[in-house]
């Protein structure tokens, strides 16, 4: 006599099974995430901790062009630490980066906040001005840069040209002076799409009914968006302003082909840049310097990083 066991059968003598053997199961389960997450973690290794273990192993020794490649530089211990952080060029370019940093993230963020409560309105061609707005953050950074120096060329650029129009003398945009201010003009144009999209994405997520309410009460437009839009939108603020904040931080192209770092458009950033690939800079290559100022970047970006994390901690707290 031929017995068949039906699949439903199977099934909960297999639960009975994990049932009695718990461990089991939660092993299996463990591989299986391991399994998932190894092919990250390989990454995270050789793209991200290894060139970091190494930026910091060289802002240890001295390298010059020969120890670079034979691998035999000399431990120097913190002496290029203090020799680079006492250096009045450090402080100065120090003073720089955070202009350029906080002056570009309060436009970008501010402009980006504005645009997306005007784009969260339903009108005609609103999709269609958005997709224009995102065309910056589309355009090859080198594309962009080139394009903000033709624009800004003393002699030929549309900027003087419009001044001009008011009888104002032309500004030498690309110069020492004016160099910084003529980045971090053209950096607030290249971030705005970002801070666009996400805080966007973020209105999209707050309940009309909350709107309604505050209308039917008698809430003004700016005392919607001061007691609603803003304070719900705090988690997606921190985390925008973050990204933004490390993005601007390592920021090295836009400058590079505008001005190539000069005068006061030089930041930590292109400053390590010079010093370890010795254009417009130096001759000379200090790669133990560069790998100090790039560790003194990573460790400013750590910083906000905890205080994020501190931020949204609070936050949960206070819900």
């Amino acid at each position: 006599m031929t017995t068949t066991i039906s699949e439903t059968s199977i099934g909960e003598a297999r639960g009975l099974s994990n049932k009695k053997n718990p461990k089991k199961r939660i092993k299996r389960t463990t591989w299986a995430a391991i399994g998932f997450a190894s092919p990250l973690i390989v990454y995270l290794l050789i793209f991200y901790v290894a060139p970091l273990i190494q930026n910091i192993s060289m802002s240890f020794h001295r390298f010059s062009r020969r120890t670079f490649v034979t691998g035999d530089a000399p431990f120097a211990g913190l002496d290029i630490y203090k020799e680079v952080l006492s250096s009045p060029e450090f402080w100065t370019t120090l003073k720089q980066t955070l202009i350029f940093v906080i002056v570009s993230i309060v436009f970008q963020y501010g402009l980006g906040l504005a645009l997306a409560v005007f784009f969260k309105q339903n009108f005609r061609l609103n999709g269609f001005l958005r997709g224009v707005f995102l065309v910056p953050w589309l355009i090859p950074p080198m594309i962009s840069g080139t394009t903000w120096q033709w624009m800004m060329d003393a002699d030929s650029g549309v900027f003087n040209k419009f001044l001009g129009m008011f009888g104002m003398d032309p500004v030498w945009w690309l110069q020492a002076d004016h160099a910084l201010w003529a980045v971090i003009i053209a950096n607030i144009w290249l971030g705005i799409p970002f801070n666009l999209v996400i805080l966007y994405s973020g209105l999209q997520n707050i309940n009309g009914d909350l709107y309604e309410a505050a209308s039917l009460d008698g809430a003004s437009s700016w005392q919607q968006f001061w007691k609603i839009t803003f304070p719900l939108l705090k988690p997606v603020t921190l985390i925008t302003l973050l990204l933004g904040f490390v993005y601007t931080l390592k920021t090295v192209d836009i400058i590079w082909i505008m001005t190539m770092g000069v005068g006061t458009s030089q930041t930590l950033a292109t400053w390590s840049y010079a010093m370890a690939f010795g254009k417009g800079y130096s001759s000379t290559i200090k790669y133990s310097e560069a790998s100090v100022v790039g560790t003194v970047l990573i460790v400013i970006a750590l910083i906000f990083a905890f205080i994020y994390l501190w931020a949204q901690r609070k936050e949960e707290e206070d819900l």
